[in-house]
């Protein structure tokens, strides 16, 4: 199936000298969500700012939905929906008026039947006719939300969708996104919360200082790169861990009360049987043991500070 974006060899270097994309190659599937994890600087928002038509790249070709974005423009521009990190709007309007204004913007004909469903699908609709500057933050944000569908994108990027915003409004707006996705919208996101990504996308990509580092489905990740840990909890203290099981890399604890085992998470099970028989040999004894999984923040650390 043809991606509904693709990237190849894209570079962007500012007039400073900075390159702040290095030979991105993407493809992005129609109706996934995916992430671009990256720390402050990695060029997350530059890539997004390419694929919009905001910023134009040095080198490189992106199609949006087949419409090259330099070439076709205003065909590739109108697939494409973006929420901005930077809640711009006119303060002195009302919703609806900013909606609809918005969907004008991009020669779409007036349907306020799909303008309200868009609307009561943010929780918007009672604050129709309200003015902007009088919204709180989330309801700003769900605004700017509601500007980048009026238009019916195919393509939807959310750039820190849930910056400053609350716990509880953040899982709301997790699950308007589940919604868009099954609506067919493919929907691009960049995000500081791991948990973000974690939970939502099918696919995650990791960029820092402009190279992409890998792209992979969330579950592969994990199961790739993950670390599984074992925690015996000894039943009397160990002085130290015998020679002879040197090869199981163990960890005491400071108290000395605990053993560490760390292993790959796609490693054999058959490891942990053999390792508690040899610590049976050496007389050691647990009363209870625990396993613990590395979580895609640990990875994502690990990856970038790897490339460091």
């Amino acid at each position: 199936m043809e991606p509904v974006i693709s990237i190849r060899a894209l570079t962007k270097t500012y007039a400073s000298g900075l390159a702040a994309l290095k030979n991105i190659n993407l493809d992005i599937h129609r109706g996934e969500i995916f992430a671009l994890l990256g720390p402050n600087g990695a060029g997350k928002t530059t890539l997004i700012s390419v694929i919009c038509g905001i910023v134009n790249p040095s080198s490189g070709v992106v199609l949006a939905d087949g419409h090259d974005i330099i070439r076709d423009f205003r065909a590739a521009r109108a697939k494409i929906g973006l929420v901005p990190q930077e809640l711009s709007t006119n303060a002195f309007e009302n919703v609806w008026t900013t909606v609809k204004y918005s969907r004008g913007l991009f020669g779409k004909p007036a349907n306020d039947v799909y303008l309200e469903k868009v609307l009561k699908d943010l929780s918007l609709w009672d604050k129709r006719h309200a003015k902007i500057m009088a919204l709180s933050g989330g309801m700003k944000r769900r605004v700017m939300i509601a500007k980048a569908l009026s238009h019916e994108p195919q393509i939807l990027f959310l750039d820190e969708p849930t910056a400053g915003v609350d716990v509880e409004l953040r899982r709301d707006m997790w699950e308007m996104v589940r919604q868009l996705r099954e609506s067919g919208v493919t929907i691009i996101l960049t995000t500081h919360y791991i948990e973000e990504a974690e939970e939502m996308a099918d696919r995650i990509g990791v960029i820092s200082k402009g190279e992409l580092l890998l792209v992979e489905d969330k579950a592969v990740l994990m199961q790739k790169l993950g670390k599984k840990q074992l925690t015996l909890h000894l039943q009397s203290p160990l002085d130290a861990v015998p020679q002879e099981l040197a090869g199981y890399r163990l960890e005491l604890s400071a108290d000395r009360n605990q053993l560490l085992y760390t292993f790959d998470a796609d490693g054999e099970r058959m490891g942990i049987a053999e390792l508690l028989r040899r610590l049976a040999e050496h007389g050691i004894h647990f009363k209870d043991l625990q396993t613990s999984q590395s979580s895609l923040e640990e990875i994502f650390v690990s990856l970038v500070t790897e490339r460091q």
